[in-house]
């Protein structure tokens, strides 16, 4: 006999396994169908490794310019074999860490490939699951709610074949022995910027071809041109405006070349390395949704503002959904979705305060609208910026470049958007994220008593700057 849950999980990333946590502690009896390991792309090939590496690279980075704190490092080098089994190390902790969170939370948790099954014997309407296991053996579990949660991955251009070898994604990348001499990232947008950042740090020669007019092109446009003007302080070479020509990829005797169309005609990029870059898609093949009344348009879920899919008993959340493909926005869909099956009214989820980040050498983070797009949205707009090159804890920190820029209605001194590029601005973007669920304004930013020194006063000085009344502009 078929065993039956409250909610079965298809897929146990970060999305996943919070909404399993959540629906464990509303008193569900809860299952997960994970067909490699807890934690998804986000702990095994993505977030999680990707920044190890980068955190690898900035203290490589900031040893290389040790005497500029007047400390004497004598000659500086990195072992890449224990930049891994350092990156390896925290991933493995995470993993036992939710895997705990597992047993605590009384979850099961299935390993094996899920597909939905349409009306059967074993329900009246779709949504049990069929456990396809490694060793050919199949189970059927039967849920009343059940959850997609299968993720995404990347992306190619047609033609472009990875090869795993010449032409690689971010998940072969993380697996890479030893860096190459030279690479040529396909794409300029976040994961394509923060593997030129690393790769650079470590010495790599790097090339970044971007179709857009700028990297980063979701960002404020400030930050776009001030971030692409420091990684070419750095060497990167950054071409953007450009059509990548996939049938132009040649390989072989350790170097590839690949040739795509700029506004001077055509330009060939040579590298040891191809990574493409240029974002993700939704896991929606060949997990059943066929035998369903689930819709699938653009190529990802269509789900109503609590994550229901057109089978009103059946949700779906993160990446598979789109949007916003991030690890944070995919967790806090999941609670929602689980609070919404558990009756507990839920408020739809406020896209615009979802705070985004950018990991490179400097950072950059937002949330809200960008100057350009509160514009286009009929807004009347003054702007408030500050940058860091004056800020005690930045020159401390040997990090002064970048600033914070507020977006606010001049009508109303409302908060419209809040965007940051600099040292450790990750970390800080949280407090605009605050002001904008509070609906705080500038006035009550710039209130805030914030600690001297520390890169938060920034933000308050930014805030305050809105009216001119910045006191170190």
């Amino acid at each position: 006999m078929s065993q039956e849950f409250d909610l079965v999980v298809l897929g146990g990333g970060t999305g996943g396994y919070v909404a399993a946590i959540r629906a464990s502690q509303l008193g569900m009896k809860v299952a997960i169908v994970e067909k490699e390991k807890l934690g998804g792309t986000c702990l095994h090939r993505g977030c999680i490794p990707s920044k190890a590496l980068l955190r690898s690279a900035e203290v490589f980075s900031t040893l290389k310019e040790a005497d500029k704190y007047g400390v004497s490092a004598g000659a500086v080098g990195y072992d890449f074999t224990k930049i891994q089994e350092r990156k390896q190390g925290i991933i493995d902790q995470l993993h036992k860490g939710i895997q705990y969170l597992m047993k605590k939370g009384s979850i099961t948790v299935f390993e094996g490939f899920g597909r939905v099954m349409g009306p059967s014997i074993f329900s009246p309407q779709a949504g049990a699951v069929r456990i396809e296991k490694e060793n050919g053996d199949q189970e059927m579990i039967v849920p009343r709610f059940l959850m997609l949660a299968t993720g995404s991955r990347p992306r190619t251009l047609p033609g472009l074949v990875i090869d795993g070898a010449y032409v690689v994604t971010s998940d072969e990348a993380l697996q890479w022995e030893q860096l190459p001499a030279s690479v040529v990232i396909v794409g300029g947008g976040v994961i394509g910027i923060e593997w030129a950042s690393m790769l650079n740090d470590f010495g790599v020669e790097v090339t970044v071809v971007e179709y857009a007019d700028r990297i980063l092109p979701f960002e404020d446009e400030e930050v776009s041109k001030e971030l692409a003007r420091l990684l070419k302080k750095r060497k990167v070479n950054i071409v953007t405006g450009a059509k990548v020509l996939p049938e132009s990829l040649e390989k072989g005797e350790g170097k590839v070349s690949i040739q795509a169309e700029v506004k001077d005609g055509v330009q060939t990029f040579e590298a040891e390395k191809v990574l493409v870059s240029v974002g993700r898609q939704a896991n929606v093949e060949n997990i059943g949704l066929e035998a369903t009344e689930i819709k699938v348009e653009r190529g990802v879920v269509v789900v109503n503002e609590f994550f229901q899919t057109a089978e009103p008993h059946i949700y779906a959340i993160g990446d598979v959904i789109g949007g916003l493909q991030l690890a944070h926005v995919a967790s806090h869909e999941g609670i929602l979705a689980v609070e919404h099956m558990a009756g507990q009214n839920p408020h739809p989820m406020d896209y615009t305060k979802v705070p985004k980040c950018t990991y490179s050498r400097p950072e950059v983070a937002n949330v809200g609208l960008t100057e350009k797009e509160a514009k286009e949205q009929g807004y009347d707009v003054k702007i408030g910026k500050f940058s860091f090159k004056p800020l005690g804890k930045a020159l401390i920190h040997g990090e002064n470049d970048g600033f914070v820029k507020l977006v606010v209605d001049a009508k109303t001194n409302d908060l419209l958007g809040v965007h940051m590029i600099g040292t450790h601005v990750t970390d800080m973007i949280s407090e605009a994220g605050l002001a904008r669920v509070l609906d705080a304004t500038p006035w009550e930013i710039g209130q805030t008593i914030h600690p001297h020194p520390s890169l938060s006063e920034a933000i308050m000085e930014a805030a305050q700057a809105v009216d001119g009344k910045a006191i170190h502009n």
